[in-house]
């Protein structure tokens, strides 16, 4: 059956109601999306144990999913725009519900992994047009700066509420619950959309697929190569054969977008400094927030000995204060301006990186905590303008593009970001004590909070210069 065929369903009421129930619907299946990144996180030493994964293999359990996440995401937003994002949108919902199950049900190392990676695949094609559908339907610019705070919102706290989320069902059943859990939410958001929802027009067009496969495999090569490299050693022929084989894909992948006639990077959208600094910082900060939860979920259990509940909970401030910044944000963005903010937020996050290069089991619990605040500050502070930034004078008919190229910014500068640190920690490692190899990882994970840094602050000077 050809794939715009597919999913046909009629047109959804146009009424205000029903207008903000689908946004509430196509909001509730992002926060779904995103808490799939974090959501195993707190569970990972009950599935290491479970299934046998080795220390350094066992970030294939969240990288899996984030690759194929940020890897496919372009293909996602583009074919959104050229058959329709609410169609896309639910085909990639559809999908997500079956591999979660798949993954709960996973009885090896191999499977889990696999089912995570095709999650990811499913989330490709439904997230891009989330944003889409949210940006192309806004009434005004204030109502778009609303939506796309909430969305924010969902999409920096969503991380942070993976982890309590991951905790409360590890806690209460077992880890396969933080999986088969998106089944019941998956089936109600695909039948309720279609009510809700109205479809957008579709775009003339082919697809990329050689853009598509260059864009993936180039994430993929990188990522694995980053990840041996503790094992292997960075001089080894593997090690640098990886490193090589992604930089040839994403080479070809440039040559490609600027030679064929549907190209999935519209190349135009890399032509503003101003997004370019945007997608670099947000690829920096999620980097540096995957990666500090992966390697603070370990120490909480590990070194402090939480349970996987209390562990969740830890992480609680960040939420929290996330959810406070959003309903101020569109208001703050208004009265400093967006790049001020990311600025801001950006120094934040860097003050509070730099305590937990020093944790031991003897750190106050209260800096812990401070520092889970600020982070979830500085997450509300950014996410947001991060946002409006990179999808500013974006043509309509490009929106499904920008948001994929967006969100796969995001994704892979986590699934980079993470394979970084992980790599970092299994270099230092010592077995049988977290800490020398968890302050490494630590470490690392500030450079890369001082990377995003640098990038908001060529956004504010740019700003400067143009005011």
């Amino acid at each position: 059956m050809p794939l715009s065929t597919t999913l046909r369903v009629s047109p959804a009421p146009t009424t205000a109601t029903a207008g903000n129930t689908g946004l509430w619907l196509v909001m509730l299946a992002q926060l779904m999306l995103v808490l799939d990144g974090t959501v195993v996180n707190v569970a990972l030493p009950h599935i290491a144990s479970d299934l046998h994964f080795s220390r350094a293999d066992l970030s294939w359990v969240l990288n899996g999913y984030a690759l194929a996440f940020g890897g496919v995401l372009l293909l996602g937003g583009r074919i959104g725009d050229v058959i329709g994002r609410r169609r896309t949108f639910l085909l990639g919902v559809a999908a997500f519900t079956v591999f979660s199950l798949l993954g709960g049900l996973a009885t090896s190392p191999l499977l889990l992994v696999v089912a995570r990676a095709l999650q990811g695949l499913g989330a490709a094609f439904a997230a891009p047009n989330v944003l889409a559908l949210i940006t192309t339907n806004a009434k005004d610019d204030g109502a778009r700066n609303r939506a796309l705070a909430l969305f924010s919102a969902i999409a920096s706290m969503g991380g942070a509420l993976g982890l309590i989320l991951g905790g409360i069902l590890t806690d209460a059943a077992n880890w396969r619950w933080t999986l088969f859990i998106n089944v019941p939410i998956g089936i109600a958001i695909l039948l309720a959309v279609p009510r809700f929802v109205q479809e957008t027009p579709r775009r003339s067009g082919r697809f990329d697929a050689l853009g598509a496969v260059t864009a993936t495999g180039g994430a993929v090569a990188i990522v694995w190569a980053l990840l041996q490299a503790a094992d292997y050693g960075w001089t080894d022929a593997r090690t640098i054969g990886g490193l090589a084989l992604g930089v040839v894909l994403l080479v070809t992948l440039a040559f490609t977008e600027l030679r064929v006639e549907h190209p999935l990077l519209q190349p135009r959208l890399l032509r503003s400094a101003s997004r370019l600094s945007a997608l670099a910082a947000m690829a920096a900060t999620f980097g540096g927030m995957l990666a500090m939860f992966f390697l603070m979920v370990q120490y909480l259990e590990d070194v402090l000995h939480l349970t996987p509940l209390v562990t969740g909970l830890v992480f609680l401030p960040m939420p929290l204060s996330i959810f406070v910044m959003s309903r101020v944000i569109p208001r703050l963005v208004e009265r400093f301006g967006a790049e001020r903010l990311v600025l801001g937020g950006a120094i934040l996050r860097v003050v509070g990186f730099l305590p937990l290069t020093q944790l031991d089991s003897q750190t106050p619990f209260g800096v812990v905590i401070g520092a889970l605040l600020l982070t979830g500050i500085s997450a509300g502070l950014t996410f947001m303008p991060l946002t409006s930034l990179a999808l500013r004078d974006v043509e309509p008919e490009h929106a499904g593009s920008a948001s994929g190229l967006f969100q796969t910014m995001q994704q892979l500068g986590g699934a980079v970001g993470l394979a970084i640190v992980a790599s970092t920690f299994a270099a230092f490692a010592v077995p049988g004590d977290f800490l020398v190899g968890g302050r490494a990882g630590f470490v690392s994970a500030a450079v890369l909070s001082a990377l995003a840094l640098a990038a908001a602050t060529g956004l504010a000077f740019r700003r400067r210069a143009s005011a």
